[in-house]
């Protein structure tokens, strides 16, 4: 069985090794067109940042490791088309530029995501910086070194990880986002809120609810930024505003969502039995709506990929769908969320309710603790569970895992309220701060309940 697998990032990697594994008879072929693979690119803040010195360690795998699998890793390849009824490969060598024809019985499509690059005027300009890969780190790194004002436009998980980094190398910066608040997709405002105030007290300037327009430069480099509210000085700019999936090869020969991300089945099958996907080129499931939605996350990408190879030849093991659970450190915050935020759920129609509790996270007798800050939110109608965020100076950021259990498994708030915690005074208190919030959570249910019947009965009085 001949296998090609396109793209060796998280998704690809993952896939390799899974086919290996699971079908050692497979004679596996992976095209890559970069000159590396597996590379974290999530650790780019922490190498720019200087938290990580050798970006060698943000790469985790090798062609000599999926060699010894008995796969061939044809890097600085590039495919340059997909036919998938002659179940053939067109491919470029970028080194000598000789193109040659492929063919396979399997095809593992895990093309990744590519950043999103705005036609305006000056995007072309030198310092104009994209943050994905590890050449890129590079760049950006190389360039800041003699860049004194920076500006990161798009206030996302990446975007924030930036600006902290940059200003922990004393650089004045500038964030810049189209919507009114930071990390809009992930917090509500009561947590926003705090984050904003953090950015602000560490020297950082925020440009919220405006829109890049353009870059003006000199002697070609950058020197401006032009919004819709006012321009900004800077002698580098790094785009950090999304991703889009990387799947032009395969337009019309698979179905896709609109923005052209794979839709792939619960096996990672798209709709030719013979082509699997995985990683940042799907759509994948979203257990809070139980839609197919785009998210770009690296722990989806090795899942997917893992189960790609799984399920290479027939279904086997099967996908759960995701919470799109994430988190970030802010300086010296710690911050994660999981499935929806009420903004999110109330957009997509849900009628929801939400509770946000304070809670210290270790007894008070303890001689420090910390406050956190947890919000729920639920179903008015029968208490299910479909998105949290938690933020405290403690690391409590495993309660959004936690938490994620319980939306994949459609728990209610009832049940949370009442889940087996362990307690001990180091880490937490004879309630946990999930018991708390679910018990919260009833209460602020009770109310929705008992105000028809006191209504009833003031009718009734008059």
């Amino acid at each position: 069985m001949k296998v090609a697998v396109i793209g060796c990032t998280h998704a690809g990697t993952a896939a390799v090794k899974s086919i290996a594994m699971q079908h050692p008879e497979a004679q596996i072929t992976v095209y890559e067109r970069n000159d590396n693979i597996s590379f974290l690119s999530c650790g780019i803040a922490l190498h720019v940042g200087g938290v990580v010195k050798d970006a060698g360690g943000l790469f985790y795998s090798n062609p000599e490791e999926l060699a010894g699998l008995g796969a061939v890793t044809r890097m600085r390849h590039e495919v340059l088309a997909v036919d998938t009824n002659a179940k053939t490969l067109n491919v470029r060598n970028l080194v000598t530029g000789e193109e040659f024809t492929d063919s396979y019985d399997k095809l593992v499509v895990t093309t990744g995501s590519w950043p999103v690059i705005p036609k305006m005027e000056g995007i072309d300009l030198d310092n104009v910086q994209l943050c994905k890969n590890y050449a890129h780190a590079q760049e950006i790194i190389a360039r800041a070194a003699d860049a004194e004002r920076i500006t990161v436009i798009g206030a996302g998980y990446i975007g924030i990880e930036l600006v902290e980094a940059f200003r922990e190398l004393g650089k004045q910066v500038t964030l810049i986002d189209n919507m009114d608040r930071v990390m809009a997709k992930y917090l509500d405002r009561d947590l926003t809120d705090l984050a904003e105030q953090t950015l602000k007290d560490r020297g950082v300037q925020l440009a919220l609810g405006r829109t890049v327009e353009g870059f003006r430069g000199s002697e070609g480099k950058v020197r401006e930024v032009v919004t819709t509210d006012g321009t900004f000085e800077a002698d580098m700019v790094v785009l950090c505003i999304g991703f889009r999936p990387g799947t032009d090869l395969l337009k019309a020969q698979v179905d896709m969502l609109p923005n052209g991300a794979i839709i792939v089945d619960d096996y990672m099958r798209t709709s030719n039995p013979d082509v699997l996907a995985a990683g940042d080129s799907c759509a994948v499931r979203y257990n809070p709506t139980g839609t197919a939605m785009y998210i770009p996350l690296a722990t989806n990408a090795v899942r997917m990929g893992t189960l790609a190879g799984m399920n290479l030849v027939q279904p086997t093991v099967r996908y759960q769908g995701t919470q799109g659970t994430s988190a970030i450190r802010l300086f010296d915050w710690n911050i994660a969320s999981t499935g929806m935020t009420e903004a999110g759920a109330l957009a997509a129609g849900l009628n929801v309710k939400t509770v946000t509790i304070h809670e210290n996270n270790r007894p008070e007798f303890m001689p420090t603790y910390d406050d956190v800050m947890l919000k729920l939110v639920f179903e008015a109608d029968g208490g299910r569970i479909v998105g949290a965020q938690v933020m405290s100076k403690a690391d409590m950021t495993q309660a959004a895992n936690t938490l994620s259990v319980c939306i994949q498994n459609r728990m209610t708030v009832q049940e949370l309220a009442f889940v087996d915690f362990f307690f001990q005074p180091h880490y937490n208190k004879p309630w946990n701060v999930l018991n708390t919030a679910g018990l919260a959570a009833m209460e602020e249910m009770k109310k929705e309940q008992t105000a028809p019947e006191a209504a009833v009965q003031t009718k009734l009085a008059v």
